[in-house]
């Protein structure tokens, strides 16, 4: 194994991702979290993908088409939710409603940097430069937005959900689950699917979910602006 693609591929993996990460932490500098508990969350979300694999490899060897795509998404989306919630949200960190998007985002971006590294692997140890050039940037605008589109949607159902009954946050957190579910389907399906063909129209739709989830942030921690 050479070390210096490892790297090489870990670094264009996490870059990314980190850069994310600062914006999106941005959201929340009226009362930023604990580092400590962003670092872990961001770390369990890279932990999920060491658990995904086996288990995608798994169906992969039962299902195919839809079903496999729809299996994928199931996986990784409960995998997100879940290093999310045993890193930061059991603890009395999640105390107000934004912080559930800010952990769910952040364990999202340490899924997709790992993701990421790993798309990278293959091409860069080909000695392939182009295609880890495009590969780069195809995960970056497109699969990195998607994995945080859809734990944000679940963040959002949970800060809305946030000063209800427990059954009502329940019932909040499984549309959450079932939406993030559905969109990571769909963004599976058109990009293996239909090709390059539709890949503009997929990272256009999946920006304008991106700028809807900002607008919906902005409500969320609209209390807070006043003193911050």
């Amino acid at each position: 194994m050479n070390a210096g693609i490892l790297l090489l591929a870990f670094l264009g993996g996490m870059l990314p991702a980190l850069v994310w990460l600062f914006f999106w932490l941005l959201e929340d500098r009226c009362e930023p979290e604990p580092k400590r508990y962003i670092f872990f969350t961001f770390l369990a979300g890279m932990v999920a993908v060491l658990v995904a694999l086996p288990l995608e490899r798994a169906a992969a060897g039962y299902l195919s088409g839809g079903a496999l795509l729809f299996c994928w998404a199931i996986c990784e989306e409960l995998l997100k939710f879940a290093a999310a919630y045993f890193a930061a949200l059991r603890f009395r960190v999640f105390d107000e409603p934004l912080d559930a998007v800010i952990y769910l985002v952040t364990a999202a971006l340490g899924f997709s940097a790992l993701e990421n590294a790993l798309f990278l692997w293959t091409p860069l140890q080909q000695g392939d430069l182009l295609r880890t050039i495009v590969t780069g940037d195809l995960r970056f605008m497109g699969a990195t937005l998607l994995h945080t589109l859809a734990s944000a949607t679940i963040g959002l159902a949970l800060a809305w959900s946030f000063h209800k009954e427990v059954d009502v946050r329940r019932m909040f957190a499984l549309v959450g689950v079932v939406l993030a579910i559905t969109l990571h389907t769909l963004f599976n399906f058109f990009i293996l699917q239909q090709g390059s063909s539709a890949t503009f129209w997929i990272f256009l739709c999946i920006w304008f979910g991106i700028i809807a989830a900002l607008l919906m942030i902005e409500r969320v921690k609209q209390p807070t602006k006043d003193y911050c």
